[in-house]
C-alpha cells in the first residue's frame, strides 16, 4: 500500500490532481476514526478530517518520500484536533440573559450550596424529636449526652465538670447512646 501511495503523491507533485482521490479512499475512515475519537463530535470529526486533506494536498511537496504518509497524514489530523480542543469556546456565558425572561441569567439555574428549604425543615423537625428524646432519658445520661453532643466537650472536660471518674463518663456515655437508640427506633 505504501508503493501505491508513493507513487500518487508522486502523480500529484506531477500535476496530476485526481490522483489525490484514491489517497482520500485509502484513508478517509481512519482519519476520521482518530478525529471522531480525539472530538467526541461527528461533525466536527468530518471538519477536521476534511481539513487534515486539504492540508495534506496543499502541502504534499513538503512530505519526505522517504516517511510513511499515513505517519505524516495522522500528524496532520491530530494537530488540528488538538488546536480545535484549545480554541473551542463555551457555548455559554453564565452572565448572559436566558432569552425570554427578564434579568434572569444562568447564574440563577446553578444549584446553590445551602439546602433546600424542604432539606431545612426536615434537618429542624429531626432534631426536635432528637432533644425531645434526649429530654426523656435519665439526668446521668442526658447531662453527658448533652455535655458531649451538644456542647462538644471532651471526655477529660466533662469528668471534671461532673466530678465523677472519666471511666464512668464513657460508660455512661455509651449506656444514655444505647438508650437514645432505642427510644429513636421505636418512633
Amino acid at each position: 500500500m505504501d508503493k501505491l501511495v508513493n507513487q500518487r503523491i508522486k502523480q500529484i507533485i506531477k500535476g496530476d490532481h485526481e490522483a489525490f482521490g484514491e489517497i482520500v479512499e485509502i484513508y478517509k475512515d481512519k482519519i476520521f476514526s482518530l478525529c471522531f475519537r480525539m472530538l467526541g463530535n461527528r461533525h466536527e470529526a468530518e471538519d477536521i478530517a476534511q481539513e487534515a486533506f486539504i492540508r495534506a494536498y496543499t502541502n504534499i511537496e513538503s512530505f519526505q518520500q522517504n516517511r510513511k504518509f499515513s505517519t505524516w497524514l495522522y500528524r496532520i489530523a491530530t494537530n488540528l484536533c488538538i488546536d480545535r480542543i484549545r480554541k473551542k469556546k463555551p457555548d455559554y456565558f453564565l452572565d448572559a440573559e436566558i432569552a425570554g425572561t427578564e434579568g434572569l441569567t444562568l447564574y440563577s439555574q446553578l444549584p446553590s450550596s445551602g439546602k433546600t428549604p424542604d432539606a431545612e425543615v426536615e434537618t429542624l423537625e429531626i432534631q426536635e424529636i432528637v432533644q425531645r428524646e434526649i429530654m426523656r432519658l435519665p439526668d446521668k445520661y442526658r447531662s453527658v449526652i448533652v455535655l458531649r453532643y451538644m456542647d462538644d466537650l471532651s471526655l477529660n472536660e466533662i469528668a471534671e465538670v461532673l466530678e465523677i471518674p472519666l471511666g464512668t463518663v464513657k460508660t455512661r456515655i455509651h449506656r444514655g447512646r444505647e438508650a437514645l437508640r432505642k427510644q429513636l427506633h421505636n418512633m
